[in-house]
């Protein structure tokens, strides 16, 4: 029963338009505003509840060893309708807290400027003045060097959402295949493959972001280090066994795994051994053994692939050199306008910097989607309840599609060869 904010602005545009008529524009514009006011707060108490049910989605997920079984995410997307949530979260904004060191700069660069310009000519009647020809041909290169680095950023921000959306696919391929020959795998092993399936995606969003494990284990309460070297170097962790992933690994395969330098290759070593044992019937040839190696070597190729993305920048000298050209052409460009600006040159700059910076940040946040730009927990829990979770979210492999009775193979008999009434094209699925 909430009313849209763009029925509140529609009503504010017709009470401006009926005070205009009986010359009241003071009450005209106080009407406008109040009503924006109110379309403000309505926009922000819905996203206050969407922020609030993901947050108690969460929180659902750290009282427990296992994550939600809401399928629900957080898809929100902005339009032109949201310009006025967007510009009241400009405070707030991640880009902004980013970036707020040089534009800072720029500001107090440009207010100086501006003072220094309103002093020599007040005093000596000397202006600072610097011709607009150089900024203007040099612009047009900048663009240039910034569109090349954000395009750069996206194309690596998009290879990384096509490896997960692999990873994805191959574990439920690879569920769904270990399922339908579960009585050639048998249960125990069926529940060892679904439980290294699962714990997969965690382990490789650990690799490819180190710093969610120190994260964790703050949030966790956990004590982390031993003082005891593992093999690559670093203090062997300690793992707390109620939280996922580790809650899936019985102790001794979680001291091997914890042991290891590569953790998600180390799983595909794991479930490769699993397929590896199972024995030759008549359902279960090398034909199936082969299928379920080449979906782990796709594991094992996911893993390669963002550990290419993680551990190869962008070349620092194109970085490097795009950076300097944009600090150069923001502190010339001052010179340029206050003689036509004077003390407005600082809150212009300001505005121009956060711009100008806020595109070359972007590119920068997005050149390693894997250290917050995609949502790996959302991808892991998904893979997590696609394996090892049914439809009503009990915490067991998805087996119901696999298992048929007499009872229910009748009712499929029972239907007809082709429905009664066939679904209009906006009732179909």
């Amino acid at each position: 029963g909430m009313v849209r904010p763009s029925q509140h602005l529609k009503r504010a545009g017709r009470f401006l338009l009926l005070a205009l008529i009986f010359n009241e524009q003071a009450i005209a514009f106080q009407g406008l505003f109040s009503a924006m006011r109110v379309a403000g707060a309505t926009r922000t108490n819905r996203r206050a509840l969407t922020t609030l049910s993901a947050t108690a989605q969460q929180s659902s997920s750290a009282n427990g060893p296992y994550p939600s079984i809401d399928p629900q995410v957080n898809d929100q997307r902005y339009s032109a309708s949201d310009w006025w949530h967007n510009m009241q979260s400009l405070p707030r904004s991640t880009v902004l807290r980013e970036i707020k060191g040089p534009v800072s700069a720029i500001f107090m660069w440009s207010a100086f400027v501006s003072t220094l310009n309103l002093i020599l000519t007040t005093k000596w009647n000397v202006q600072l003045k610097l011709s607009s020809i150089p900024h203007s041909l040099l612009v047009s290169s900048l663009a240039l060097l910034l569109v090349f680095r954000t395009n750069s950023a996206y194309q690596r921000f998009a290879e990384g959402r096509k490896i997960w959306e692999k990873i994805l696919s191959v574990s439920r391929n690879m569920s769904r295949m270990a399922t339908l020959y579960r009585k050639e795998l048998g249960n125990p092993r069926l529940n060892r493959i679904l439980r290294l399936l699962a714990v997969f995606p965690y382990l490789l969003r650990n690799h490819v972001k180190p710093q969610i494990i120190k994260d964790e284990a703050i949030n966790d309460g956990v004590m982390r280090e031993h003082g005891k070297e593992s093999i690559n170097g670093s203090p062997q962790q300690q793992t707390n066994h109620q939280v996922l992933p580790w809650s899936l690994l019985p102790p001794a395969a979680l001291a091997k795994c914890t042991s290891a330098l590569n953790r998600p290759l180390w799983i595909c070593d794991a479930l490769s051994n699993e397929v590896n044992q199972v024995q030759y019937t008549d359902n279960f040839t090398s034909r199936e053994r082969l299928t379920f190696l080449s979906l782990i070597s796709k594991l094992s190729d996911a893993v390669g692939e963002c550990e290419r993305i993680h551990q190869t920048a962008v070349p620092l000298n194109y970085a490097r050199h795009s950076l300097r050209s944009l600090t150069f052409w923001l502190l010339t460009l001052p010179i340029c306008m206050v003689g036509e600006l004077g003390l407005m040159t600082a809150p212009v700059m300001g505005a121009i910097a956060w711009i100008m910076l806020g595109v070359y940040q972007i590119g920068y946040t997005i050149e390693d989607p894997f250290q917050g730009s995609l949502r790996l927990r959302v991808l892991c829990d998904a893979i997590y309840r696609n394996v090892m979770c049914d439809h009503k979210g009990n915490l067991v492999n998805r087996k119901s599609a696999f298992e048929t009775n007499d009872e229910e193979m009748g009712e499929w008999r029972e239907l007809p060869a082709e429905p009664e009434v066939w679904p209009q094209p906006e009732e179909s699925w």
